[in-house]
């Protein structure tokens, strides 16, 4: 991830979502970002987490699904988040609108029995995801979802400048380490701001980078890390 790249996505985190070039300015960027639609798999009214016959076969239903979505192209990730929370899963979709996206997610079949729900969110990023060296052989990244803090104003002044200067500095700072791997806006304006996605041995080591962010320390941010089990070789490499 190059310090353009890193500076154009979550400097979003603070504005909204991207904007047109003036109109004078003829000269192509160097990286294009991407709307994407991010599905949040969450606990349904019928989920209970108990190991069951019926819900074993749904397992093995919905990873037949997830893979289907990858191999159509449907989708350019789809992982699974391993530490029992309300978030399950996440996918990825490349979809020509919000509606079709969530018809996709909603195909789902834990989704069609109740058992998760769908909460749709457009994304941005660069086009970074591989297509997997094996679609079974996983293996653990550290998704942070990045959400206004207890400090979080919607005002651009001098210090929320200085603030966002600093947040850019430290994407660039972590991507040049090659600990961060992957990181874009969310587009609707909501609490949730962005996500990061690092590539490292452990989920301490993972909130550890995640908490010099100088906008999570002055709390117009904060961030939950979760470890994402996702197919090997999709991640950009560091």
């Amino acid at each position: 991830m190059k310090q353009f790249l890193a500076a154009s996505l979550l400097g979003l985190l603070f504005v909204g979502v991207p904007v047109s070039a003036p109109a004078q300015e003829k000269k192509e960027p160097e990286f294009k970002l991407i709307q994407f639609h991010m599905a949040l798999m969450k606990r349904g009214p019928k989920w209970t987490g108990n190991k069951l016959p019926e819900t074993e076969g749904l397992e093995s239903a919905q990873r037949e699904y997830a893979t289907s979505l990858m191999q159509s192209g449907k989708a350019v990730i789809v992982g699974r988040l391993t530490d029992d929370g309300e978030v399950r899963g996440v996918y990825v979709l490349r979809a020509k609108t919000a509606e079709e996206a969530r018809a996709w997610a909603e195909e789902s079949p834990a989704v069609k029995t109740g058992h998760l729900i769908a909460e749709m969110h457009p994304w941005w990023s660069e086009d970074v995801m591989k297509a997997p060296t094996s679609p079974t052989r996983m293996t653990t990244a550290y998704l942070g979802f990045l959400t206004r803090g207890a400090k979080w104003t919607p005002e651009k002044t001098p210090a929320t400048e200085a603030l966002q200067k600093a947040h850019m500095a430290n994407i660039n700072r972590l991507a040049e380490m090659k600990k961060l791997v992957v990181a874009g806006p969310f587009g609707d304006n909501g609490t949730l701001r962005g996500i990061f996605v690092f590539k490292v041995a452990s989920l301490e080591e993972a909130k550890e980078l995640a908490a010099t962010d100088p906008s999570v320390q002055a709390g117009r941010l904060a961030i939950s890390m979760h470890p994402w089990l996702v197919p090997e070789g999709i991640l950009p490499s560091p």
